[in-house]
């Protein structure tokens, strides 16, 4: 998968009452020795044909060069992704029905004046790391298909303890130079916001910001950024940031929790929650 977020150990305040980080919020866009447009699950599953229908490939370019994201269907119009992702891009290329990464049921390219990034987006703490991608209409069917919106009742659960999925392209450790062919996800289990702030600080973990735990070098990483995490058949995150350590540390990784931005995808695409 291609660029990605990655993030960071933040420094928090002694006041927040979270011990200080030794690691600062990073883009790996903006690392010299990163990969331009590598991503990846890291010891993830491969995916079975159709099993993560709403899954998208985002293929961004600028005059400056290319990176990959991945994202998710909510409506036959509309795709949800990361705002780092749609951030600086001129153009994407939206690749439907994926399993393998390079074969598409369905290409569509769009350029920027559809992406709905959100206003707030905050590159230095990652914060409203969402945006929408307006789309020319798709036919749904077993291969690409919508995912559907937590409901606003469910707006103050933590879900932490639940197991989620966690989906994308990419290579399969953080030693392999290049992706895997096949869509990959990984099953993790959410942690509430006051233990994942023990690693990144409570400036990067906010209310907006849900995470989950990785064990046995499992994670998302970097092209998997803006792609879904999702809890029974609900869309509940958004691919953000994992540490800047390596996405084989088992620290944990964030994602932009949707039930905070439910009235912000209401508002500006009409879709439904």
């Amino acid at each position: 998968m291609k660029v990605f977020v990655v993030v960071i150990l933040a420094i928090a305040t002694v006041s927040a009452g979270v011990l200080p980080q030794v690691d600062t919020p990073v883009h790996p866009r903006d690392l010299v020795d990163a990969p331009s447009i590598e991503g990846r699950i890291t010891n993830g599953n491969k995916a079975a044909s159709n099993q993560f229908p709403y899954q998208v490939g985002l293929a961004f370019k600028n005059s400056a060069g290319s990176w990959w994201c991945g994202g998710s269907i909510i409506a036959n119009t509309w795709v949800l992704t990361a705002a780092h992702c749609t951030n600086g891009a001129s153009s994407v290329t939206i690749y439907y029905g994926s399993t393998l990464r390079t074969s598409a049921k369905l290409k569509k390219k769009v350029s920027k004046s559809k992406f709905v990034q959100h206003a707030s987006y905050k590159a230095a703490t990652l914060q409203n790391d969402i945006s929408l991608i307006k789309t020319p209409s798709v036919k749904f069917t077993a291969a690409i298909n919508k995912i559907t919106l937590p409901s606003i009742a469910s707006s103050n659960s933590s879900f932490a303890g639940q197991t989620a999925i966690a989906s994308g392209w990419g290579t399969t450790s953080d030693y392999d130079s290049s992706v895997t062919s096949y869509l990959q996800y990984a099953e993790l289990q959410v942690i509430s916001n006051a233990v994942c702030q023990q690693t990144y600080g409570s400036s990067i973990v906010t209310s907006g910001v849900i995470c989950v735990a990785s064990t046995n070098k499992r994670s998302t990483c970097q092209g998997d950024s803006g792609g879904p995490l999702a809890l029974n058949g609900k869309l509940i995150g958004v691919t953000s940031f994992v540490s800047a350590l390596g996405c084989e540390k088992n620290k944990p990784a964030g994602f932009t929790r949707v039930t905070s931005h439910l009235d912000w995808i209401k508002t500006k695409s009409a879709v439904f929650y």
